[in-house]
């Protein structure tokens, strides 16, 4: 089979489209046929290796220990394992593989029962490939973490990417009012997805305005521990989602002096099948969907991650894998301008 292959840490360059073997699946797990897969903030920093704490948490301090990417994959069940009693071959699927290895970008990929569910009737495999990992982490980090209860103000700094783009819907669909936070090319994006108000930072400083949120959910960014502290509500909590290791280590030592005003949180990805069932039925009930920026073949995987190192990408990137066509219906793009 065919598969997008990096045997060394480092930029796009060093992906290779190879032939490799068809996994076959083992007891407990599901062989699926690939049809799309999505790229996150975590594919690339594996990729790249760094920081090398990255490379320890994979296992290849060295070199990778998975050689094929791709942790957000929705495909067709081709066959199972012994043991497994949830899926059958023909099963339309789609999960998380972050926590076993991914494997995506190739045409199959056999893994573990646990972190496959059923596809939502009517969703395309496109879309359905840019939902796991985002759409729960946003989940977990408000639910969760910011124990979100209707009719409490969040604001939501790094609105337009993956997570952000999950966070803003599944904010609305749990009750909140929503400030969304965003450059200018965004903030008609940021209002269709459901924001209350929207925040041009090219503009605007949200620490500045004076105004207070129950939740601050910040996305993949930079800004100091004391801007977020301004804005909290007393009682409220400070959820991070990634950013730069300066902000993670700001928040580690600097976070106990947060706890005057309110809670600091931090938010990994954590593949979990139930959560993503709940994601599932608030795609199939319109109250969210997935923004999908750019969609390309798996021969140009490599242009896929140059593309989202160079741009602020709104909402996912996707890799259609399958030749066939892939869905009656066409993905959810962001145009030009929104």
């Amino acid at each position: 089979m065919k598969a997008i292959v990096n045997t060394e840490y480092g930029s796009p360059d060093v992906l290779r489209l190879s032939e490799v073997a068809k996994p076959a699946p083992q007891a407990g797990e599901v062989l699926v046929k690939v049809h799309a897969t999505s790229l996150n903030a975590a594919d690339r920093l594996i990729l790249s290796g760094k920081p090398f704490i990255v490379r320890l948490s994979t296992g290849g301090p060295r070199r990778p220990k998975h050689t094929i990417l791709g942790a957000d994959v929705a495909g067709v069940v081709e066959a199972v394992g012994p043991g497994v009693t949830t899926f059958q071959p023909g099963d339309a699927v789609y999960g998380d593989l972050s926590g076993v290895g991914s494997g995506g970008l190739a045409e199959y990929v056999s893994a573990p029962e646990r972190v496959w569910a059923h596809l939502p009737n009517g969703i395309p495999f496109e879309q359905a490939a840019a939902v796991p990992m985002a759409a729960v982490t946003a989940l977990q980090a408000l639910r969760d973490k910011g124990q979100l209860r209707p009719g409490q103000r969040v604001l939501i700094h790094g609105a337009s990417g993956g997570v952000g783009t999950f966070a803003v819907q599944i904010a609305k669909a749990l009750g909140a009012e929503v400030t969304a936070v965003c450059s200018p090319r965004n903030a008609d994006m940021a209002r269709a997805l459901g924001a209350d108000h929207v925040i041009d930072y090219t503009r605007d400083d949200f620490a500045q305005r004076g105004e207070r949120y129950h939740i601050v959910l910040a996305v993949n960014g930079y800004r100091p521990l004391g801007d977020y502290q301004r804005v909290l509500a007393p009682g409220g909590v400070y959820v991070m989602v990634g950013g730069t290791m300066g902000q993670i280590f700001q928040a580690l030592l600097l976070g106990p002096l947060l706890s005057r005003r309110g809670k600091v949180a931090a938010v990994t990805a954590k593949p979990d099948r139930a959560d993503l069932a709940v994601v599932g039925e608030l795609l199939q009930a319109g109250q969210v969907r997935p923004v999908i920026d750019r969609c390309y073949p798996l021969h140009e995987a490599a242009e896929a991650f140059r593309y989202l190192e160079r741009e602020h990408a709104r909402g996912k990137v996707v890799i259609t894998v399958a030749s066939a066509p892939l869905s009656p219906m066409q993905p959810t793009t962001v145009e030009d301008g929104a």
